[in-house]
């Protein structure tokens, strides 16, 4: 029974994580960049490195079209560039695999009856495929994707988020600590009144992420660690 109680009170002072999908989760980093260049390749347009794709990527996803180009762009343009890099991003993606350690971690804090969700801007349709072909579906109380065929990074997270927080059950906003790859998954989170922790193995620079004013990390535990002990603040 003491055994019982113990746990119980960890799980209880522990966050709820909700989790960003591609280039946290889903470490299909490459697989964008190569998506991009052959998108611009076939648009007649310079190809870009990881690094320099992770020191200029913005949310909404136009934006940072408009800082690889130099240029802003015309609606008909961003809905051929749109629609080209999807075609070559899908044609990826399932060949991405996890990030390292991603599986056990979902696993484990499942098994210790922590809760966690996913909240992505990835097609809500693909992203259930891609989460059952990977065998993790089952590990999250929650999974809410973007509406629409090519997901929703025109227009950004926040207001997903804060329905995504608005549907969770018995979760409270302060207790809650959003894990993603992205300055606009601070943006979001703070929106809805949680708390973010970025990882750099996604989408941006560590000096991009920085920016956001939140902890970053280098891997997914210490993301989950610090977001235990974020939330385990609140108890002290």
């Amino acid at each position: 029974m003491v055994l019982g109680r113990e746990r119980s009170r960890q799980a209880g002072a522990a966050a709820h994580i909700i989790w960003d999908w591609n280039g946290c989760l889903l470490n299909d980093i490459h697989a964008v960049v190569e998506a991009t260049n052959a998108a611009f390749g076939e648009l007649g347009l310079p190809s870009v490195t990881l690094e320099r794709y992770r020191e200029l990527y913005r949310v909404p996803v136009p934006k940072f079209y408009e800082r690889l180009l130099g240029r802003p762009m015309a609606s008909a343009e961003w809905a051929v560039m749109d629609e080209t890099f999807h075609r070559h991003y899908w044609e990826r993606a399932p060949s991405a695999g996890l990030a390292d350690g991603a599986a056990e971690l979902l696993a484990a804090r499942q098994e210790a009856g922590r809760t966690q969700s996913l909240c992505s801007l990835a097609p809500h349709g693909r992203l259930r495929e891609l989460l059952r072909a990977h065998g993790i579906a089952h590990r999250f109380t929650r999974v809410d994707g973007a509406a629409g065929q090519h997901g929703g990074g025109r227009t950004g997270k926040a207001e997903q988020m804060v329905r995504h927080m608005a549907a969770l059950d018995g979760v409270a906003p302060e207790r809650t600590v959003v894990i993603g790859d992205a300055v606009d998954d601070a943006l979001a989170a703070a929106h809805a009144g949680a708390r973010a922790v970025l990882f750099t193995g996604g989408s941006h620079s560590r000096a991009s992420l920085e920016e956001a004013g939140v902890p970053v990390v280098d891997s997914l535990r210490a993301a989950v660690e610090t977001a235990d002990r974020m939330a385990g603040q609140d108890t002290a």
